[in-house]
C-alpha cells in the first residue's frame, strides 16, 4: 500500500508542470477563440468608388464597355469583371484589364447589339494589400426588366476557406513571435538557455508553426481570393496561379527564408551550446545576432510588402516602418513567452537574474520602437481621430492600444520584481549561526539566489540540464527524509528485481522533482516575476489575435471612401417613384438607424428595389442579413419575399420584385446584426 501511494505521489509530482502548461495553453486558446469567433468577417480593403455606367442607372443606348474605379490598386484576373444580360448570359469579351494602365481601375469590353433590359455586373479582385474584394451592381438599357442572372452565394474570403485562412494567419504571427523572440532572448541575453530542452522546443515550435502555416496559406490562397471551396485548393494549377501573384511570391520567399532559418537554428541549438571558449562563444553570438536580425527583417517583409503598408500614402516609408513594428512586437511578446518558460525551470538550469535584467533592457527598447512605429501606422490607416469610434478598424485599434497599455503595466511590474531579484542576488549571505540562517526555507532561498548569481556570472556555461537534474535526484535521495532514506537502503535490490528497480527510479524522480520545485519557489521575487510574466503572456496572445483581425479589416481611410460611394447610391435611390423610411432600433446606438426603401416604377408588375442603411449619424452601416417581404391583405396575397443582395457598404438591391396587384401593400423589413440581435419593422406602401 505504501509503495502504491508513493507511486501516485511521484506521478502527480512529475505530471504537474505539464498540466500547468496544458492549462495555460487552453486558457490562451480560449481567449483567442473568443476574439476570433466574435469578430465580423474580414472587410474589403479596396473600396469601389465609381462605376461607368453608374449603379442603378438607365441608359438610352448600350455602352461599349463597363469601367470600375477603386480606392487603391487591385490585381485582376481574366474573369474579374463579368457582365450578364437579362437571361443570365455573359456579354463581356476580351477579359478584364486596367484602364490606361491605372492599377486602380478595371474595365471590360461588351459585345455589340445588346438588347434592352437590366444587366448585372459581377466583379472580384484582389486589393493591393492582398485581401479579396467582390461585389455586384446593375444598370439598364432602355428600361429596367426582370433578370435571371445568378450570382455566387459565397463572397470571396468567406466560408470554411476564410476561417481556415484566418487561423493560418494567426498561427503564422504566433510562430513568428516565438521564433524571433526566443532567438533574441537566447542570443542576446541568456546563452545557457539554448541547452534547456523546453526553451529549445519553444524555438523550434515557432519555426515549425511558420513553416506549416506558410504551406497552408499557399494552398488556401487560390480559393480564398476566388470564393471557392476547400476542394479547389488542390485543383491543378491553383498553386501555380497563386505563385504568379504578389502574395504568392511573398509566401514563397517566406518558405525560402525559413529554410535559411533552419540552418540558423541548427547552429544555435548545436555548436553554440557546446562552445567552451567564452570569447569564441561571444563572437559566435554576435554573428548569430546579426544573421538573426537580417532573417527577422526579411520574414517581416513577407507581410509588410503585400499588406496594408504596401498601399496608400507613402509606401516607401510605411513598408520599413511596418517591418520594424513586426520585429519589435516579436522580440517583446515572443521573448516574454520564452522568459516565462525559463522562469519555470529550477534555479540550476532556469533563467538567471542577470539574463532577466538584460532582457528587461532589450524589451524596453522593443517597446519604444513598437510605440513609435504604431503611432505612425495609426495616423496613416485612420486619417482622423473620429475614425477610432466610427470605423471597425478604429475600434479594433483602440482595443489593441488598450491591451498594449495593459502589457506595459505588466512589464513595469516585472521590471520592479527583476530589480528586487538582482538586489537579493547581490546581497551578502546571512552570517553562519544567525537566526535567519537556521531557517531551512531561507537557506533554500539563499541557495537559489546564489545559483542565479553564479549562472549570471558565467552566461557561457552550458550544462546538460536533463542529466544534471537526474544526477541531483540520485545524489540527494539519500539525504532527504522519509522515502529518500528507504531508497538508499534498498539500492542493492535493483539488480535482482527489475520491478523494484523501476519503483526506486520513480521515487528518486519524485524526490528530485520536489527538491527542484522547493528550490525554484523558495525565492519570493522569482515567484512574483513568474506570475507577472504569465499575465503578460496571456495578454500577448490577445494582442496577437487583435493584430490578426486588424490585418483583415478595412482601414479607416478606405472605409471613408467606400462610405462616400454608398452615399452617392443612396442619393440616386431618393429619386425612386415610391420611397419610405424605416426607423429601427437594434440593441442601442451601434445598431440603431434608418433604412430608406425605394421601388421603381412603384406600379403593379415588376419593380426594382433599393435599400440604403444608415446609422444615427447618417453614415452607411452594414448588417449581417436583410430580409424584405410584401403582403397585400385585401387580396390575401403574400408574403412575397424579395431576393435582396448587398452591392456596397450599406446598400442592398433586388431586380425582380413582382407585385401583381395595385393597392396598399404591407412591407416587412427584417434586419439582423448578430445571432441574437434582430428586428422586424412594418411599413405600408401604396402601389398604383
Amino acid at each position: 500500500m505504501a509503495a502504491a501511494a508513493r507511486r501516485r505521489v511521484a506521478a502527480l509530482l512529475t505530471v504537474r508542470p505539464a498540466t500547468r502548461l496544458t492549462a495555460l495553453l487552453a486558457v490562451l486558446a480560449g481567449a483567442v477563440a473568443l476574439l476570433l469567433g466574435g469578430a465580423a468577417p474580414a472587410s474589403a480593403h479596396a473600396a469601389l468608388v465609381s462605376t461607368d455606367p453608374a449603379r442603378e442607372s438607365v441608359l438610352a443606348g448600350a455602352p461599349r464597355q463597363v469601367s470600375l474605379g477603386f480606392s487603391e490598386s487591385v490585381l485582376l484576373s481574366a474573369d474579374s469583371v463579368r457582365v450578364l444580360d437579362p437571361d443570365g448570359r455573359r456579354v463581356d469579351e476580351g477579359g478584364a484589364r486596367h484602364t490606361g494602365g491605372d492599377a486602380r481601375t478595371a474595365s471590360v469590353r461588351l459585345r455589340a447589339g445588346l438588347p434592352d433590359g437590366t444587366f448585372t455586373v459581377a466583379w472580384k479582385a484582389v486589393s493591393g494589400d492582398s485581401h479579396p474584394v467582390s461585389g455586384a451592381f446593375t444598370f439598364s438599357v432602355g428600361a429596367p426588366s426582370q433578370t435571371s442572372a445568378a450570382l455566387p452565394e459565397q463572397r470571396a474570403g468567406e466560408g470554411a476557406v476564410g476561417v481556415l485562412y484566418d487561423v493560418a494567419r494567426y498561427v503564422a504571427y504566433g510562430g513568428y513571435a516565438l521564433l524571433v523572440g526566443t532567438g533574441a532572448l537566447l542570443v542576446g541575453c541568456w546563452h545557457r538557455g539554448a541547452a534547456v530542452r523546453p526553451v529549445r522546443r519553444l524555438l523550434l515550435g515557432g519555426w515549425a508553426a511558420m513553416l506549416l502555416s506558410a504551406l497552408a496559406l499557399l494552398l488556401l490562397r487560390g480559393p480564398y481570393t476566388a470564393g471557392g471551396g476547400l476542394g479547389s485548393a488542390f485543383a491543378p494549377g491553383t498553386v501555380r496561379e497563386t505563385l504568379a501573384t504578389g502574395p504568392g511570391t511573398a509566401l514563397a520567399a517566406r518558405l525560402l527564408l525559413l529554410a535559411v532559418a533552419g540552418g540558423f537554428l541548427a547552429v544555435l541549438t548545436g555548436p553554440f551550446t557546446r562552445w567552451t571558449d567564452p570569447a569564441g562563444r561571444r563572437d559566435l553570438a554576435r554573428g548569430l545576432g546579426i544573421g538573426g536580425a537580417v532573417l527577422a527583417l526579411g520574414l517581416a517583409g513577407t507581410w509588410a510588402t503585400v499588406e496594408h503598408a504596401s498601399v496608400g500614402i507613402m509606401p516607401w516609408l510605411s513598408v520599413p516602418v511596418d517591418m520594424l513594428h513586426l520585429v519589435a512586437m516579436a522580440v517583446w511578446l515572443g521573448g516574454v513567452a520564452a522568459l516565462l518558460t525559463g522562469l519555470y525551470r529550477s534555479t540550476g538550469d532556469g533563467v538567471d537574474v542577470r539574463a532577466v535584467t538584460r532582457f528587461s533592457r532589450l524589451a524596453f527598447a522593443a517597446v519604444v520602437v513598437l510605440v513609435a512605429t504604431g503611432a505612425y501606422q495609426s495616423w496613416r490607416q485612420l486619417g482622423s481621430w473620429e475614425a477610432f469610434a466610427t470605423t471597425g478598424y478604429g475600434r479594433l485599434l483602440a482595443l489593441k492600444i488598450g491591451l498594449v497599455a495593459l502589457l506595459l503595466v505588466g512589464a513595469w511590474l516585472s521590471r520592479g520584481r527583476t530589480a528586487r531579484m538582482r538586489a537579493a542576488a547581490d546581497a551578502p549571505p546571512a552570517a553562519v549561526g544567525s537566526p535567519e540562517s537556521a531557517r531551512p526555507e531561507d537557506a533554500n532561498a539563499s541557495a537559489g539566489a546564489g545559483a542565479d548569481a553564479g549562472a549570471g556570472a558565467d552566461a557561457d556555461a552550458a550544462p546538460d540540464t536533463a542529466e544534471a537534474a537526474g544526477d541531483a535526484g540520485a545524489a540527494g535521495s539519500g539525504t532527504d527524509a522519509g522515502d529518500a532514506g528507504r531508497v538508499r537502503t534498498e539500492d542493492p535490490v535493483r539488480t535482482e528485481d527489475p520491478v523494484r528497480a523501476a519503483q526506486l527510479a520513480r521515487q528518486r524522480a519524485a524526490v528530485a522533482a520536489a527538491r527542484v520545485r522547493r528550490e525554484r519557489d523558495s525565492d519570493p521575487h522569482r515567484a512574483g516575476l513568474r506570475r507577472s510574466v504569465l499575465a503578460e503572456v496571456a495578454v500577448a496572445a490577445a494582442v496577437l489575435a487583435v493584430t490578426t483581425l486588424l490585418t483583415g479589416t478595412q482601414p479607416g481611410r478606405a472605409e471613408a471612401e467606400s462610405t462616400a460611394s454608398a452615399a452617392d447610391a443612396s442619393t440616386a435611390l431618393a429619386d425612386f417613384p415610391v420611397t419610405t423610411t424605416v426607423v429601427h432600433d437594434l440593441c442601442g446606438p451601434t445598431g440603431s438607424g434608418t433604412a430608406l426603401v425605394g421601388l421603381d416604377p412603384g406600379r403593379a408588375g415588376g419593380n426594382r428595389l433599393g435599400v440604403s442603411l444608415k446609422d444615427l449619424n447618417g453614415r452607411p452601416m452594414d448588417v449581417e442579413e436583410l430580409k424584405i417581404s410584401f403582403t397585400l391583405p385585401s387580396k390575401d396575397v403574400g408574403p412575397l419575399t424579395a431576393d435582396v443582395r448587398r452591392v456596397g457598404l450599406g446598400y442592398w438591391t433586388a431586380d425582380r420584385v413582382q407585385l401583381p396587384y395595385a393597392g396598399e401593400w404591407e412591407m416587412d423589413v427584417t434586419l439582423r446584426t448578430s445571432e441574437i440581435d434582430q428586428v422586424t419593422v412594418m411599413r405600408k406602401l401604396r402601389i398604383q
